[in-house]
Parts: structure tokens; sequence; C-alpha cells
């Protein structure tokens, strides 16, 4: 299995410089690709541009421009490239599906973050085992950058990332690994319902809160992001804005990850099969078509936009998508199973005789059936059917 590890980069003075460097060469080398992909459909009878093509010019780029493109890893330049290319075919992916195009954007200095060295010692080397007790990196034009390792690498590492975050830098490493040894049984199975009220409901009638990060520093970054739109573009005090918005925004996200991450923790030490909803959270979280107005051309009705912002801004900052990616992967190492079901109908569903109508739910938190006038907490029904889903799914499932 492969397994992800971050940490944080402590460079030198000149090595950040250095770093920053790497990283408008890329965007450079990206934003160039990308502007002849752009002219030899326009202006070269739609001819396509494709990878292999884009690569085999990089000995001649190197070559002309020495001193932007020459110093770095042949392998890091190709890695951008084919970032390049993935975009371009999630392009056509999403013109074949029939959804939003969203053709690939020019990168500005601000927007490109990310540099990959796809294969450690090729333009890169991880050094946990260095002369003086201290983890360093090395990248090639920039040297061997010292890292905080908070904790040990297992297996070996296979590819290597250098990643901006604000005014820090993080390297990123994936490290091929034996498939751990699983938690012992526990004989425990549960169903979970992801909501905004409580973050989650377990089937065993277990609410856990949402904590509401974002909101708790809604008013923070309203004000922040207000100095920041006052400020003049290029001007020190814009920069000063701007770090922190990114200080702040920063902080949000790993007060989500932490949460998500122990949350997720518990109920795979907890349970040995974890059934949850198979939440379409793009889809939820879509804003409400207009209504025009037949009466009045040009005009439209009310269509609930401002109620739909703030339900979306809610799914957003519950951080659902987060969430269930980090229980699926600490359920793989644990040997847990995790079961997607079917949402449709969940907290509408009497667990004690099935009868499903909009009914039985006759507020957001009350389940009442008007069939057999059973009543219990409408989360922790949804959470029962989603478990007796979750169940009779795996036990139709081939051995």
């Amino acid at each position: 299995m492969i397994r992800a590890y971050k940490f944080l980069m402590r460079p030198t003075v000149g090595q950040q410089v250095a770093l920053g460097a790497m990283l408008r060469d890329h965007c450079s080398l990206y934003n160039g690709a990308l502007q002849e992909r752009r002219d030899a459909y326009r202006h070269a009878s739609k001819t396509t541009v494709r990878y292999g093509q884009q690569s085999a010019q990089l000995k001649g780029i190197r070559a002309f421009d020495p001193e932007r493109q020459g110093r770095w890893s042949f392998s890091s330049q190709q890695a951008t490239l084919r970032r390049l290319d993935k975009a371009f075919a999630t392009f056509f992916g999403r013109i074949k599906a029939g959804d939003k195009p969203g053709y690939p954007r020019f990168r500005g200095i601000g927007r490109f973050d990310t540099v990959d060295f796809p294969k450690d010692g090729d333009g890169c080397r991880w050094d946990a085992t260095a002369h003086d007790a201290v983890t360093r990196v090395r990248l090639q034009g920039v040297g061997h950058v010292r890292v905080h390792q908070h904790r040990a690498v297992v297996g070996k590492v296979k590819t290597v990332s250098v990643k901006r975050e604000g005014k820090r830098w993080y390297v990123v490493l994936t490290a091929e690994q034996t498939q751990p040894e699983p938690l012992p049984k526990t004989g425990s199975v549960v169903g979970i319902d992801m909501g905004i009220a409580s973050f989650l409901t377990t089937s065993n009638g277990e609410h856990i809160a949402n904590p509401r990060h974002g909101r708790k520093a809604a008013a923070r970054l309203e004000a922040a992001q207000r100095t920041l739109a006052r400020c003049k573009r290029g001007s020190k005090r814009r920069r000063k804005a701007v770090r922190k918005v990114v200080i702040l925004h920063r902080k949000v996200r790993r007060q989500r990850l932490d949460h998500a991450h122990k949350t997720a923790l518990g109920l795979v030490r907890e349970h040995d099969v974890i059934a949850h909803e198979d939440l379409k959270i793009r889809n939820m979280s879509k804003a409400p078509a207009p209504k025009p107005d037949p009466g009045r051309p040009g005009s439209f009705r009310p269509n609930g936009a401002a109620a739909k912002t703030g339900l979306n801004r809610s799914i957003a900052d519950a951080g659902w998508g987060v969430f269930l990616t980090i229980l699926q992967a600490k359920a793989e190492s644990a040997g847990r199973d995790v079961i997607a079901v079917d949402p449709r109908n969940t907290s509408r569903r009497c667990p004690e005789c099935g009868h499903t109508v909009k009914e039985n739910r006759p507020t957001q938190e009350t389940f009442h059936c008007i069939g057999c006038g059973h009543r219990a907490h409408a989360d922790t029904v949804g959470a029962l059917n989603v478990l007796r889903a979750g169940l009779a799914r795996r036990e139709a499932q081939p051995a």
C-alpha cells in the first residue's frame, strides 16, 4: 500500500529564494506549454499537441535557457507537463460527460505552489539518516534542506513533492509499505448519518457535535478579507494582508483535519464494519436554478438562493468529503470494512415497520411513523437504515 507523509521544511534564506525561483520557472514552463497547445489548436487547423511532443522539446528548452530551466530536475519538469496533460484529459472528460468544461487556465505564481519529483533519487533525495542526526531532503538546484520530521517514514520512499503554503514550505512523500497487521476484531458494526446539526450520528444513538470551525472564524476572516480588498495591488501592505488571510484559512483547515482524523480513528478502533451514506456532495452544494417570471420578461421569481448559500457554506464547513476519505484510508490500514449505501429515504423509512413517506419526518430532528407510531431522533433512524442497507450489501457481495 502507498502512504503519504507531510513534513515542514526549514530552509535557509538562500534556499527560500531558490525554492521560489523553482516554482516560478516551473510555472513559466506550465504556462508556455499551455500557450503552445492553445496556439496549435487555434492557428494550425485544430492540431492537438500531446505530452510526448512537449516532453521531447525539454532538452532544447533547457539548452536555450540554462539559467531558468536548465538548472532544475528534468523529471520534475516532465511532471509539470504531465500535470498540464492531466488538466486537458479531465477537461475533455467533462465535455464527454456533459458537465461544464472549464478550459485549463494559465497559472499565476501565486496559484502554482507544488513541484513534483516522480522518483526519489532523480533530482531529489530523501535522507533520513544524515550524519548530523538532522533529517534533510536534497533538491536539485536548491541543496540539502532541513526537514522537521515529526514521525518515522515506514517503507521505501517513491515520490517527493515540494509544496508552498503561505510562507511555509513542506515536503510531501509517498512511501510504499507492506499491509499492516489488522486491528483485533471487536464484533461491532455501526451505521453513520452525516449531518449539519450534528457532524454525524451513529446507529447506537451517539451524536458527535459539529465543531463549525469555519463559522467560528468567519468574523475574523471577513475582517481580514475586507482589509485585503482595500489594499493596493503589489504593495507591501497587501502582501501582509494576504499572509493574514492565508494564516486564518490554514488554521481552519488544520482544525477541520484534526477533527476528521480523531473522529475516524475512534470509529475504526471500535467497529469492524462501518456503513455510511454515499453522498454526492457536489450535487448537494449546487446553486439553485433561476426561476424566470413569465409575467415580467427579464425578471425572476425568488428561488431560495440566499438560504441555499447558507446551507452550502455549512456543508463545506462540515468537511464530509475529507472525513470520508480519511475514514476509508484508516479502515484500509486497520482491516475494517467501510460500505457506502444509497442515501435515498434513509431518514424517511421506519426501522420498525418499513413504512416510507416524507410525512414520517415532521421536523428536522423528529421521526414519527404515521404507520406504526414509532418515534425516534431522525438522524438515529437514518443511521439505523444505513447500517441495515450496508449489511445487506455486504452479505450480497460474492466472497
